[in-house]
């Protein structure tokens, strides 16, 4: 990470650039050329004072003069995310919160990792043994993603964080504030959805057919999950009326089968056929209840098959892991294995699966699920 002050060296490089003698800019900034000489070679630094008119000499900023760039590269970013995460599923909780706040305020300026430091809390806030804790947490992701809103100026990770801070809000009970946050990006009409499409066409008629093919592919691949997400959820809101809740599962279940949808993305699959399980059950429809409860369980375990819970391409989708590898990509566990598994298994105790307790086939899905290490 580059935090280190090259104040000496930047004088030296910044005078010879001018082509200025010590003695020339000493008497400028009003010190003795010894004191010049000592800067440029480490002895030792200009007096805080001074910094401001070192700057205004060379016509830079005094973070740019001292060689101060509070950021983090790519890699160094999933490295502390992945740090982090792991320290959640050990604890103790509070230690470190405290440790991700110190590192909000040391890279306050670095908007990519202030973005992750947001999914992060989203993500474990509800470890937070406390209401009003949780409850700040969200707070506080709010706040954050609205300095990066204010200060960024990467439309996407903007745009990310305009989504995140939208579902905090909707976390906190403040579903006004949600439509508010996110209304102008989901008008379905507006030129801004169409980009991709242009995008794809431009680098067509550039004969890069590598982009080209690389965005389309990253462009379906996220069409199908959003829609196997939205459907989730539009079991849920539907959950009363089944016929509506079966033609979304048949519908979902063609499309699954055909972009082989378990595999490259078992998560979304999982939160998917648990929805559809939980539906059968609040119907009585035991036997599709266990059904889509045992396809639940194999997306778990090929999800749980790797040593990371790492999204993938295939045969199909084979220009999309660079997407994928990304930090705003989805590659990355946005919770630690350990605590995801605990979930997982905790899901088996929700009450509307109450009418597959003791079905002998329940039983082994549940010991199935509990060997997943």
């Amino acid at each position: 990470m580059q935090n280190t002050l090259n104040i000496g060296e930047n004088i030296f490089n910044l005078r010879r650039a001018r082509k200025l003698t010590q003695e020339q800019l000493a008497d400028f900034i009003g010190v003795t050329k010894a004191s010049v000489s000592k800067w440029e070679t480490g002895q030792s630094t200009p007096d805080i004072l001074l910094l401001p008119r070192l700057a205004a000499y060379f016509d830079i900023t005094v973070d740019e003069l001292i060689g101060y760039r509070p950021q983090l590269t790519e890699a160094q970013i999933m490295k502390i995310y992945q740090e982090l995460a792991a320290e959640y599923a050990e604890g103790p909780f509070s230690q470190v919160m405290d440790k991700t706040k110190d590192y909000v305020k040391k890279y306050y300026s670095c908007y990519p990792f202030l973005f992750q430091i947001s999914v992060l809390w989203l993500n474990h806030y509800i470890l937070a043994e406390e209401k009003e804790e949780q409850q700040e947490i969200l707070a506080s992701i709010v706040k954050l993603c609205q300095h990066i809103k204010d200060h960024c100026r990467d439309v996407g990770i903007c745009n990310d964080s305009i989504v995140l801070q939208g579902i905090a809000f909707l976390n906190l009970g403040q579903a006004q504030k949600a439509v508010d946050t996110l209304k102008d990006m989901v008008v379905f009409h507006k030129l801004s959805g169409q980009g991709g499409t242009v995008v794809i066409q431009a680098y067509e008629m550039l004969g890069d057919f590598e982009k080209a093919r690389s965005y389309s592919q990253t462009s379906m691949y996220s069409a199908v999950f959003t829609l196997i997400g939205n459907a989730a959820l539009y079991i849920t809101m539907e959950i009363d009326n089944l016929a509506v809740c079966e033609k979304t599962i048949s519908r979902i279940e063609k499309v699954s089968e055909a972009y082989e949808c378990i595999r490259l993305h078992p998560n979304s699959m999982a939160i998917f056929e648990y929805q559809a399980a939980l539906c059968y059950a609040r119907h009585h429809e035991k036997e599709k209840a266990l059904k889509h409860m045992e396809k639940y369980v194999v997306c778990l375990e090929e999800l749980f098959s790797g040593e990371n819970l790492l999204l993938h391409g295939d045969g199909y989708f084979n220009q999309i892991e660079d997407w994928l590898k990304a930090p705003m990509g989805s590659a990355t566990a946005p919770r630690n294995r350990k605590l995801v598994i605990e979930d997982s298994i905790h899901s088996l105790s929700h009450p509307a699966l109450a009418i597959l307790e003791g079905a002998p086939e329940y039983e082994r899905l549940k010991r199935r699920l509990k060997a997943v290490k």
